[in-house]
């Protein structure tokens, strides 16, 4: 079948890849614009499982200040080579990311950055909550469970929905960009600050 440019477009500017392979997935996808996204996503997976292992010694410190000037972003993207940290595409990356940790203020980078000792008391709140229903030890179990995962997905940067298209996480999108460049990227870290933040606790 016929490809619009339109569609083409439309591919691109939701999963941030290239011309060719956008065209290649619609034609393989007959034209569904879903199915051809869930297509270079698993490609993308694909190619992030296999670079994984590569360092990321190169890369950006971007920053993003909120208009007005009350929050404020740094963060780190990693990538093997300064070539592509050169590149305006990657600086656009690493900006989109910073607006996104300004728009969804993610406590953590990841899961493995929460600790113990903040799971504990989460799981202890979901427990008391979920006792609540009355259901039997194994579904309240379940229940925390499920809370715990939708902690995860509101408060670690790597598994919130992304802010321009919440259908996909920020470590899809991520791996979306790994898929276009050809290398691994990863983000490192970040901060976050908000005028004012912190003051009383200076104070005293």
């Amino acid at each position: 079948m016929e490809i619009k440019a339109s569609q083409v477009k439309e591919l691109r500017e939701r999963t941030g890849t290239g011309m060719m392979e956008c065209k290649s997935a619609l034609v393989e996808s007959n034209g569904d614009i879903d199915a051809a996204i869930a297509l270079l996503r698993k490609k993308g997976l694909s190619a992030v499982a296999k670079k994984a292992h590569r360092a990321t010694q190169e890369g950006l410190i971007s920053s993003y200040i909120h208009i007005g000037g009350k929050i404020g972003v740094l963060v780190e993207v990693n990538c093997e080579t300064d070539f592509v940290a050169r590149t305006d595409d990657f600086q656009q990356l690493t900006r989109e990311i910073a607006m996104h940790v300004a728009a969804s203020a993610p406590r953590f980078l990841g899961r493995e950055e929460v600790t113990e000792e903040i799971l504990a008391k989460e799981r202890e709140i979901y427990k008391a909550q979920a006792a609540l229903t009355g259901k039997p030890a194994p579904v309240i179990e379940k229940i925390v469970d499920g809370k715990l995962d939708k902690f995860y997905g509101e408060t670690c940067l790597l598994e919130q929905p992304w802010v321009r298209d919440p259908s996909m996480t920020v470590q899809e999108f991520i791996s979306s960009h790994v898929a276009k460049f050809g290398e691994n990227i990863r983000i490192r870290r970040f901060s976050r600050f908000v005028l004012g933040e912190g003051l009383d606790q200076d104070a005293s």
